[in-house]
């Protein structure tokens, strides 16, 4: 396939320049398109193009590229999660589709809006209407139950599987799909070790499903709210590095071999993927609520069944401009800074998006998308860039060592050497269970009495809920790390904030499910403690 002479010289240019320059991208121009806040008036008038779109493509037929559920596929099979490339290939797939769904609705302008949730922490009013929500009548032909479903979209999917290119299979491969069948198990939740479906594991969601909240429950849930909070958004804004073994200090997840290899042992969560990402996904689609399943389209692979997605991620690529900003003002690096490191950041090859045109991009590669200059936007401002020179004197700090702790029946201790210097980012290991039916979501509780099993977001010792976004890849257990801000409103931190400044103090970590009440509480495995 011929490359584009855009993308060939986008994509040479970022190569070059990174290489040599790992501040940067820096913008080169001024934007053509500006991604407003949904709640804006700019941003409401975007969502009626984006609903002219919507229904275009979900009335396309399963075979064009741009029908609405293959769309959905394009992240089904290839996006990554809890690794460094989850914002770049965002990035590139949202961009894309940007570019189509300005093609299909007539709106040479269209830009997504993004929805801000820390300013406005419920579904926006307009997601509500028309083909907006997944749950509208307009999807009922094609997605009111799993039969329907599959008559319509399988056939198509596996003419496509049969098409695929060595290179695409090689990373399908990576992803644990080995062949059509095991890709099709996570559509319909079936686990061939028990020949048993797996409700919460379905990666289809049926019509009247498909949206936990509704126009009459449009909020987040209290815990999800605080994870899109001033200050745990803060927390994930104040790493200087775009990635770091010491995830509490790291803007990015784990670093893997390839953005298809699957969760293992090492996997780490940083802070806005772990929590508002994956905890806004769960909320949306009724993980808690609904348990245990099926769930709605956000809380699977197919999430982008479900329009708000596109706003959702556009609020993540957001935050990752406003930290690329707060390290430009301090003259700190956006990208890796050693050469191997970058090298296989950027040259990561993208296989699965699909151009405005309808053909596919089958030689991207990550470093063509670390610069919103590839799609020609940028965003009005929104929660973080008001903050910018908070966050800059923040970590104009030399970060604090890390303070490891010890575990001990399945509680894990930290002791401080006096009271924090700046905001504090728990680092705590959970194990993630091989039965595909284990809870999704643990409340991490600092300090609590023995007595206490469940807290509220309210708690004074709740500290957060870490959460995994997607099923369980059948018979597969690992441990994964998640980032924790620390709120100030502990107990545990209040005393040691009024106490003696120098005086030790000894934080204890457990993990209780956050909604089930009746599964065993899962061990931590590990914690370690970090001043930023």
């Amino acid at each position: 396939m011929k490359v584009k002479r855009r993308e060939f010289i986008v994509g040479v240019s970022a190569l070059a320049g990174l290489s040599a320059f790992p501040v940067a991208p820096v913008r080169a121009a001024a934007a053509k398109h500006t991604r407003y806040n949904v709640t804006s008036e700019q941003g409401k008038a975007m969502l009626k193009s984006y609903a002219v779109a919507i229904e275009k493509m979900v009335n396309l037929p399963p075979t064009h590229p741009h029908n609405w559920f293959r769309n959905a596929f394009v992240h089904f099979m290839d996006c990554p999660h809890g690794n460094w490339w989850f914002y770049v290939w965002h990035r590139g797939y949202v961009g894309f589709f940007e570019q189509t769904v300005r093609s299909l609705s007539g709106n040479p302008n269209f830009a997504f809006p993004y929805w801000d949730w820390t300013q406005t922490p419920e579904i926006p009013e307009g997601m509500f209407d028309g083909v907006l929500t997944p749950v509208d009548k307009a999807f009922q032909p094609y997605t009111k139950d799993l039969d329907t479903f599959t008559a319509y979209i399988k056939p198509t999917m596996q003419a496509y599987w049969n098409g695929l290119s060595k290179a695409q299979r090689q990373q399908l491969d990576a992803r644990g799909y080995t062949d059509f069948n095991l890709l099709w198990n996570d559509v319909t939740g079936y686990d061939p070790s028990t020949g048993k479906i797996v409700p919460g594991n379905q990666g289809f969601a049926a019509t009247e499903r498909a949206r936990y909240l509704s126009r009459d429950n449009p909020k987040l849930d209290d815990k999800t709210a605080h994870a899109c909070s001033p200050d745990v958004i803060r927390a994930g804004l104040a790493p200087t590095l775009f990635h770091s073994p010491d995830v509490a200090g790291s803007f990015t997840s784990s670093k893997t071999p390839s953005h298809n290899t699957m969760p293992g042992k090492g996997t780490s969560f940083s802070v806005l993927e772990g929590q508002p990402h994956n905890l806004v996904h769960n909320g949306i689609g009724g993980v808690g609520p609904w348990n245990p399943g099926p769930y709605g389209n956000m809380t699977n692979f197919l999430s982008p069944v479900d329009p708000v997605f596109f706003l959702h991620h556009a609020n993540m690529d957001r935050l990752w401009s406003v930290w690329e900003g707060k390290q430009r003002k301090q003259g700190l690096p956006v990208l890796p800074t050693d050469k191997t490191e970058l090298d296989q950041l950027v040259r990561e090859r993208f296989l699965f998006f699909v151009r405005a045109d309808g053909t596919f991009v089958t030689d991207g590669k990550a470093g063509d998308y670390l610069s919103t200059d590839r799609f020609e936007y940028d965003y009005a401002p929104g929660f973080g860039d008001g903050e910018g020179m908070q966050v800059a004197a923040a970590t104009a700090r030399k970060p604090g060592r890390p303070v490891k702790g010890t575990v001990k029946a399945g509680v894990g201790s930290v002791t401080l050497a006096g009271a924090p210097t700046g905001p504090v980012v728990a680092a705590v290991t959970v194990p993630r269970s091989a039965d595909p039916t284990a809870a999704r979501e643990y409340d991490v509780l600092v300090n609590a009495p023995a007595g206490v099993t469940e807290a509220g977001a309210d708690s004074p010792y709740y500290a957060g809920t870490v959460g995994f976004f997607g099923p369980a890849m059948p018979g597969m257990a690992h441990d994964a790390t998640f980032a924790v801000p620390l709120p100030q409103r502990l107990q545990a931190m209040t005393t040691l904030n009024q106490t003696n400044k120098q005086a030790s103090a000894t934080l204890e970590f457990r993990l209780v499910p956050a909604y089930d009440k009746s599964a065993a509480a899962p061990a931590v495995k590990a914690v370690s403690v970090h001043t930023l």
